[in-house]
C-alpha cells in the first residue's frame, strides 16, 4: 500500500491491518509527493496507493493503468491570503503559491475565472507541499492554494481564507484508493477485500479520532493542534457514489479544458464502480 508520510488524511493504510477482511496482509510504502505515489503504482512497485485523484487523472491522459475503486478523503484544502489580500480580486500581481496538477490548482482556475481574474495578472510560484507554510510565514508568496496542514499552519500564523475552494463544480475532490485495471483483472476477489477493509478502517477513523490521531503523532511526530485543525477540514469517505463519479468526471473536463491535459479520458479509464458502496454520503 503507497501513501504519503505524516500527514493524517493518508493514514488509512497503517491501520488496514487492525481491520483487514479475510487473510489479507498490508505492507506500507511511505513516498514524499503524490505523483511519486502514481508513479510506484504505475511501475508495480505498489499494488494500491491513498493518492490524488488529480495526479491520477493526469496519469490515465497519458494511458497510465489506473483506477479509482473508492474514496479516501475530501477536502483539505485551502486559498489562503496575506495582509492587504481579502478576495481573490486582490491576488492581481501578487506571487500566489500553488501545487502542481492538484484539485486546489483547479479549484483555484475556476474561481479565478468566475470573478474575473484572468491567471496571467497573477504571479503563480510552483511549490512542492511541505513548502507553503515557510514560503507563506517569510513573504517569499502573497496567498497560496494548497493541502493540509499548510493551510492549518498559516491560519494560526494570521493569514485567512479569500475564498472558499470548495465553491466549484469539482466540490471537495481530494484523495482515493487506487489500484490498476491489471489488478482487477487479475484478482477482483482481492481488490474487494482492500476495498472492505479500507471502508472499515475510514469509518473507524471518523468515529475515533481520538484514538488513532495521538497514536501517529507519537510514532511520526507532529503538532496535534495543528493535525486536528486540518482534520475538521477534511471528510473521511469510502464510497464511490454517483455524485463522488461525477464529480470525477467533471475534474477530468476542466483539468482538459484548462490545458493541464490534452483531452480528458473516459471516466470508465478513471473509476471502477463494481467494489465501493454507491450509497450517497450525508452532506457529499
Amino acid at each position: 500500500m503507497g501513501t504519503l508520510r505524516g500527514q493524517p488524511h493518508f493514514y488509512a493504510p497503517y491501520l488496514y491491518a487492525e481491520h483487514a477482511e479475510g487473510d489479507v496482509e498490508f505492507e506500507v510504502v511511505a513516498l514524499e509527493t503524490a505523483p511519486a505515489l502514481n508513479d510506484a503504482l504505475a511501475s508495480g512497485s505498489v499494488d494500491f496507493a491513498v493518492g490524488s485523484i488529480t495526479a491520477s487523472i493526469a496519469g490515465a491522459a497519458t494511458g497510465r493503468d489506473v483506477r479509482i475503486v473508492a474514496a479516501a478523503a475530501d477536502g483539505g484544502s485551502g486559498i489562503i491570503g496575506g495582509p492587504g489580500i481579502e478576495s481573490v480580486r486582490d491576488l492581481v500581481g501578487k506571487r500566489m503559491g500553488y501545487l502542481e496538477s492538484s484539485s486546489q490548482l483547479v479549484g483555484l482556475r475556476l474561481i479565478l475565472e468566475r470573478e474575473g481574474v484572468d491567471v496571467d495578472d497573477v504571479e503563480l510560484v510552483s511549490l512542492s507541499a511541505p513548502e507553503f507554510f515557510n514560503a507563506f510565514s517569510t513573504g517569499q508568496i502573497d496567498a497560496f492554494a494548497a493541502p493540509e496542514i499548510g493551510v492549518s499552519l498559516a491560519l494560526g500564523a494570521g493569514g485567512h481564507a479569500i475564498a472558499d475552494p470548495y465553491s466549484t463544480e469539482i466540490g471537495r475532490l481530494n484523495i482515493a484508493l487506487l489500484t490498476t485495471g491489471a489488478m482487477i483483472e487479475e484478482d477482483p476477489d482481492l481488490v474487494q477485500a482492500v476495498v472492505d477493509t479500507h471502508a472499515a478502517t475510514t469509518a473507524y477513523m471518523a468515529d475515533n479520532q481520538d484514538e488513532w490521531l495521538p497514536e501517529m503523532i507519537e510514532e511520526y511526530g507532529g503538532d496535534q493542534a495543528v493535525l486536528e485543525s486540518a482534520l475538521e477540514n477534511f471528510w473521511l469517505r469510502a464510497d464511490l457514489s454517483p455524485t463522488y463519479e461525477e464529480q470525477i468526471g467533471n475534474l477530468a473536463a476542466q483539468m482538459a479544458r484548462l490545458g493541464m491535459i490534452a483531452q480528458a479520458p473516459a471516466l470508465e479509464d478513471v473509476v471502477d464502480a463494481s467494489f465501493a458502496s454507491r450509497d450517497e454520503p450525508a452532506g457529499s
